[in-house]
């Protein structure tokens, strides 16, 4: 069996999570298939640490362009796979083989507003439509996402399979006590903290967190209490900031921009609660991640989260500012719940295991190529 996977994707997050483990988990448990990765020129490297079934071609073309519906299709004529796995929802109309394509979420369907100009949502919706239409099968990493991509397009509920997501191993991991004391002395993380962690795209709903977090210091004497942000680009969304400013919130709230895994893994280690109020996630692994840290979570009671979370969170309406910090005060004040989450929290995030999510993925592409 001879497949190719899209991996240019592979340093982006939430796609780029998906893709590195994908990859790392194949290379781990199946040494007979033969890989093609159509990648970015300089991760060709990649492909020398994997195993000799995999090899890599490099496409420079960008991603949402028109070059890479011409591009992609010439390289896999050349490489003549069987199947072609593309990890987002733009599959290439002059695929000349079978494939699948893992749509994480409806996102630009359900916001098209947060798609810039009329030629993007164009896009947005002619790239989906294609990717469901064409494609032999259609993955997606949650209930809630497939119920989206039933709601937009009328196809065989049987043409969708749900696999879910996971966690990298070392969220379960303590870190070095050097590691914590050199993060917190480095973001002088002294008094107590909510922390959020994922990317600032207005979906995530941090204007209402910031509103929800000068209530909470209002109504419950929380002086000292501590919001920190982390996420990249940041500056792109000034609203926030106009939030901070507005509220007269600027030595509560700070925005560390990106960090690392390894950065992260301590900070929800040192957070007293971790908030994600995001209106829509495909799947959701930031909460994840807190869980198997064994910090309590609140999450919103929107798209994919509860099926995420499950029991081991606190489920708010992310609408209202007020069921956000009642959220966040009955975590705070209750010891028993907050331990009793951390016990679920654990053992939730233990039920989800990218070794099993790859095997079910290279299982699908095994029945695809029989298919024929």
């Amino acid at each position: 069996m001879r497949i190719a996977i899209d991996v240019r994707k592979r340093n982006d997050y939430g796609v780029g999570t998906y893709v590195r483990n994908l990859v790392r988990q194949l290379a781990r448990l199946d040494h007979d298939t033969e890989y093609v990765l159509v990648c970015k020129p300089d991760d060709l490297k990649l492909t020398r640490q994997l195993g000799s079934n995999f090899t890599a071609i490099a496409d420079q073309s960008g991603h949402y362009s028109v070059r890479e519906q011409v591009s992609i299709p010439a390289k896999l004529l050349r490489a003549s796979p069987q199947l072609f796995h593309t990890p987002h929802y733009v599959l290439p109309v002059l695929t000349p083989c079978r494939s699948i394509v893992t749509i994480h979420d409806c996102i630009h369907l359900v916001f098209p507003q947060y798609l810039e100009g009329r030629v993007a949502r164009a896009y947005a919706r002619g790239a989906f439509w294609t990717a469901v239409h064409r494609a032999n099968r259609i993955l997606t990493v949650s209930q809630a996402s497939k119920r989206d991509i039933l709601r937009f397009f009328p196809i065989a509920p049987e043409k969708v399979t749900v696999i879910y997501n996971a966690i990298a191993d070392h969220f379960y991991d303590e870190p070095p006590k050097e590691k914590m004391a050199q993060v917190r002395e480095r973001y002088q993380l002294h008094d107590r903290f909510v922390m959020y962690a994922g990317n600032v795209k207005p979906h995530k709903n941090l204007e209402r967190l910031i509103d929800a977090f000068m209530l909470l210091r209002q109504n419950t004497g929380y002086d000292d209490l501590k919001l920190l942000i982390t996420g990249s680009e940041i500056l792109k969304y000034a609203p926030l900031r106009r939030a901070v400013h507005r509220h007269n919130l600027h030595k509560s709230v700070r925005f560390l921009g990106y960090q690392s895994e390894q950065t992260l893994a301590v900070l929800y280690r040192l957070a007293d609660v971790f908030v994600f109020p995001s209106l829509y996630e495909g799947f959701g692994l930031p909460p994840l991640e807190a869980m198997a840290s064994g910090t309590p979570v609140v999450v919103s009671n929107a798209s994919s989260l509860p099926e995420v979370v499950g029991d081991a969170g606190v489920l708010v309406n992310p609408y209202d500012v007020t069921s956000i910090a009642d959220g966040i005060q009955r975590v705070l004040d209750d010891s028993d719940l907050r331990d009793a989450l951390k016990t679920r929290g654990i053992a939730r995030a233990r039920s989800f295991s990218w070794p099993e999510s790859v095997k079910r993925i290279r299982d699908i592409y095994q029945e695809t190529v029989n298919a024929i």
